[in-house]
């Protein structure tokens, strides 16, 4: 008998590389049979306009639901927006949002300009992200970037949107909030003494700091707000050679390219946007959240903490004590007031 918290698990168990077994965001879909099934729900993807994100939500307007993403060019997003409809399912709206994921302000007129256009939000997600910034760079609030857009961007949004998640929700469909995480959060905690990292800048520390707080943010989230009708968990989606890694060194990739248990493990892009639709749509999730996933599954710890291959959490991703101090130093940095 499948275990419904692992359906994939024998697609994931020996991985052939790009378009091979292991299911694609659309498979989620067909294979929970909501081909046009969500007719009325809302969801909002971030950074959907290219990679893993634009797969989501393609996958996620076949659902026939109102499929809002963010963009920071609205031109880009309207090709996308040609490029979706194309499918051969979906009758919801496509809309986008305007925003600088760099500037908080930009993030809280987005909220203000979703709020605006519609009256419910049944799925969040949030998906957009930098990685590997070479040099330290600061948001226009004077945040380190990776930090900045990878989490506190995304905080703001949520907690300003946390109001209509809540009026949302009902006992048919919680709603649901899905943080998209990374393996990489094993590299760093959240370093409080120094979260900006002024004193010693590290490309791949300041991404895995960045990636435990996405963690964080889904796990207090869960805890706090799921029995309100709230859920929420972290997402790992596996690899994909996507735009996410243009600032990754080339001679890196290289090295990527000769391995070949590497490029095993590699999938296509609507391949790694299926752990993200499964945690947005599978209804295994309804009431139920605070998990990380990865392989379209519920995630374990890793058991190889220096391999970039092991798709396991680290030791610190479920930390009560930090994700609270987050949440409230996030909140101070943000500077907004959370309901409840």
């Amino acid at each position: 008998m499948t275990d419904p918290f692992h359906p994939y698990a024998s697609l994931y168990a020996t991985p052939k590389g790009p378009g091979d077994a292991r299911p694609t965001a659309l498979q989620i879909i067909r294979d929970d049979g909501l081909l046009n099934r969500w007719t009325g729900k809302v969801v909002l993807v971030t950074g959907a306009t290219s990679g893993l994100g634009l797969e989501v939500a393609r996958a996620l307007y076949t659902t026939g639901a109102d499929v809002f993403i963010t963009a920071r060019d609205i031109r880009k997003a309207e090709d996308v927006f040609e490029d979706i409809r194309k499918s051969d399912h979906g009758n919801g709206k496509l809309e986008v949002i305007a925003v600088d994921m760099n500037s908080l302000e930009s993030v809280k007129k987005a909220a203000k300009d979703f709020l605006a256009r519609s009256d419910r939000l049944n799925v969040l997600v949030n998906n957009a992200g930098i990685m590997a910034i070479p040099t330290a760079t600061t948001t226009a609030d004077g945040f380190e970037q990776q930090f900045g857009v990878n989490h506190l961007a995304h905080f703001t949004l949520t907690a300003l949107l946390l109001p209509i998640l809540l009026r949302s929700s009902t006992p048919a469909f919680n709603s649901r909030v899905i943080a998209v995480t990374s393996s990489a959060h094993r590299y760093s905690t959240i370093r409080f003494a120094d979260v900006n990292l002024a004193s010693s800048y590290d490309p791949w520390l300041a991404y895995g700091q960045s990636k435990t707080a996405n963690i964080w943010m889904a796990t207090h989230i869960d805890r706090i707000y799921g029995p309100r009708g709230v859920h929420a968990v972290a997402v790992h989606p596996g690899g994909a050679l996507t735009a996410l890694h243009q600032n990754v060194p080339a001679e890196m990739i290289a090295a990527w390219g000769a391995d070949p248990n590497m490029m095993a493990s590699m999938m296509a892009p609507d391949q790694g946007a299926a752990t993200t639709t499964w945690a947005a749509v599978a209804g295994v999730w309804e009431g139920k959240g605070g998990k990380y996933l990865s392989e379209c599954g519920v995630g374990g710890p890793a058991k190889d903490l220096g391999s970039v291959l092991d798709p396991g959490y680290g030791p610190y991703a479920f930390d009560r004590e930090g994700e609270e101090r987050l949440w409230d130093v996030s909140c101070e940095m943000a500077r907004v007031e959370v309901e409840g």
